[in-house]
Protein backbone atom coordinates (compact mmCIF):
# COMPACT_ATOMS: atom_id res chain seq x y z
CA UNK A 1 0.00 0.00 0.00
CA UNK A 2 1.35 3.68 -1.06
CA UNK A 3 0.46 7.09 -1.22
CA UNK A 4 0.91 7.85 -4.80
CA UNK A 5 1.67 11.15 -6.42
CA UNK A 6 2.24 12.21 -9.82
CA UNK A 7 5.18 14.62 -11.42
CA UNK A 8 3.60 16.38 -14.37
CA UNK A 9 4.42 20.02 -16.29
CA UNK A 10 1.56 22.24 -16.05
CA UNK A 11 1.31 25.71 -16.74
CA UNK A 12 3.05 28.15 -13.87
CA UNK A 13 -0.24 29.75 -13.09
CA UNK A 14 -2.16 26.86 -12.29
CA UNK A 15 -2.22 25.94 -8.19
CA UNK A 16 -5.49 23.29 -8.58
CA UNK A 17 -6.71 20.49 -11.26
CA UNK A 18 -10.04 22.84 -11.05
CA UNK A 19 -7.60 25.44 -13.60
CA UNK A 20 -6.99 23.23 -16.01
CA UNK A 21 -9.05 23.22 -19.43
CA UNK A 22 -10.28 19.87 -19.46
CA UNK A 23 -8.22 18.94 -22.74
CA UNK A 24 -5.14 19.87 -21.67
CA UNK A 25 -2.21 17.73 -22.81
CA UNK A 26 1.02 18.26 -20.50
CA UNK A 27 4.56 18.95 -21.45
CA UNK A 28 6.73 15.82 -21.49
CA UNK A 29 9.33 15.53 -18.55
CA UNK A 30 12.20 15.57 -21.78
CA UNK A 31 14.11 12.89 -23.30
CA UNK A 32 14.66 9.52 -20.85
CA UNK A 33 18.56 10.49 -20.28
CA UNK A 34 18.17 13.81 -19.09
CA UNK A 35 15.26 12.77 -16.56
CA UNK A 36 17.29 9.73 -15.38
CA UNK A 37 20.05 12.47 -14.80
CA UNK A 38 18.52 14.93 -13.34
CA UNK A 39 16.88 11.90 -10.99
CA UNK A 40 20.53 10.89 -9.86
CA UNK A 41 22.16 14.48 -9.56
CA UNK A 42 19.17 15.75 -7.04
CA UNK A 43 18.53 11.82 -5.63
CA UNK A 44 21.78 10.71 -5.40
CA UNK A 45 20.95 7.60 -2.84
CA UNK A 46 18.53 6.62 -5.61
CA UNK A 47 18.79 3.36 -6.50
CA UNK A 48 18.96 3.52 -10.49
CA UNK A 49 19.43 0.06 -11.21
CA UNK A 50 16.21 -0.58 -12.72
CA UNK A 51 15.98 2.81 -14.97
CA UNK A 52 12.22 2.53 -15.35
CA UNK A 53 12.00 1.94 -11.62
CA UNK A 54 13.92 3.51 -8.95
CA UNK A 55 14.29 3.43 -4.71
CA UNK A 56 14.85 5.81 -2.86
CA UNK A 57 15.26 4.95 1.05
CA UNK A 58 15.46 7.25 3.71
CA UNK A 59 15.52 6.23 7.51
CA UNK A 60 11.52 5.64 8.26
CA UNK A 61 10.28 5.89 4.31
CA UNK A 62 10.65 4.59 0.90
CA UNK A 63 10.05 6.25 -2.44
CA UNK A 64 9.79 4.03 -5.74
CA UNK A 65 9.84 6.08 -9.13
CA UNK A 66 8.19 5.06 -11.77
CA UNK A 67 9.69 6.56 -14.53
CA UNK A 68 8.46 3.98 -17.07
CA UNK A 69 10.53 3.16 -20.21
CA UNK A 70 8.78 5.55 -22.88
CA UNK A 71 11.13 8.20 -24.32
CA UNK A 72 10.32 10.68 -23.60
CA UNK A 73 8.92 10.90 -20.48
CA UNK A 74 5.60 11.85 -19.65
CA UNK A 75 5.21 12.17 -16.63
CA UNK A 76 6.31 10.18 -13.01
CA UNK A 77 4.85 8.46 -10.44
CA UNK A 78 6.07 8.25 -7.08
CA UNK A 79 4.98 5.59 -4.92
CA UNK A 80 5.23 6.63 -1.22
CA UNK A 81 5.46 3.98 1.90
CA UNK A 82 6.37 4.54 5.69
CA UNK A 83 6.36 7.45 8.03
CA UNK A 84 7.36 11.17 8.86
CA UNK A 85 7.08 14.30 6.47
CA UNK A 86 10.81 14.59 5.46
CA UNK A 87 9.61 12.34 2.96
CA UNK A 88 8.55 14.89 1.39
CA UNK A 89 11.60 17.14 0.77
CA UNK A 90 12.99 15.16 -1.55
CA UNK A 91 9.21 14.58 -3.73
CA UNK A 92 9.62 18.67 -4.13
CA UNK A 93 13.20 18.58 -4.73
CA UNK A 94 12.61 16.44 -7.63
CA UNK A 95 9.53 18.56 -8.76
CA UNK A 96 11.47 21.31 -8.81
CA UNK A 97 14.02 20.09 -11.10
CA UNK A 98 12.36 18.60 -13.24
CA UNK A 99 10.01 21.39 -13.49
CA UNK A 100 6.64 19.99 -12.05
CA UNK A 101 3.68 19.94 -10.04
CA UNK A 102 3.31 17.48 -7.66
CA UNK A 103 -0.95 16.14 -7.55
CA UNK A 104 -1.79 13.51 -4.62
CA UNK A 105 -3.73 11.18 -6.14
CA UNK A 106 -5.76 10.44 -3.35
CA UNK A 107 -7.08 14.03 -2.86
CA UNK A 108 -7.27 14.77 -6.67
CA UNK A 109 -5.44 17.79 -6.40
CA UNK A 110 -2.28 19.72 -6.34
CA UNK A 111 -0.21 20.03 -3.24
CA UNK A 112 2.64 22.42 -2.20
CA UNK A 113 5.85 21.95 0.12
CA UNK A 114 4.01 21.84 3.77
CA UNK A 115 0.75 20.16 2.44
CA UNK A 116 0.70 17.14 4.43
CA UNK A 117 -3.13 16.16 4.78
CA UNK A 118 -2.75 13.67 1.47
CA UNK A 119 0.10 12.02 3.26
CA UNK A 120 -1.38 12.15 6.70
CA UNK A 121 -4.76 11.14 5.59
CA UNK A 122 -2.87 8.04 3.93
CA UNK A 123 -0.93 6.81 7.06
CA UNK A 124 -4.23 6.90 9.10
CA UNK A 125 -6.25 4.96 6.76
CA UNK A 126 -3.25 2.73 5.87
CA UNK A 127 -2.85 2.49 10.06
CA UNK A 128 -6.77 1.47 10.22
CA UNK A 129 -6.71 -1.09 7.51
CA UNK A 130 -3.95 -2.88 8.58
CA UNK A 131 -5.18 -2.89 12.38
CA UNK A 132 -8.36 -4.13 11.33
CA UNK A 133 -6.88 -7.10 9.03
CA UNK A 134 -5.05 -8.13 11.97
Amino acid sequence: MSWDVLLVRLPDEVTSVSQMAHDYQPAPLGPRHDVLATVAGVLPGADLSDPAWGVLSGPTWSVELSIGAADPVDSMMLHIRGTGDEVLTPVFELAGALGCKVFDCSEGDLITPGGTSGWHGFQRFRDRVTREGR
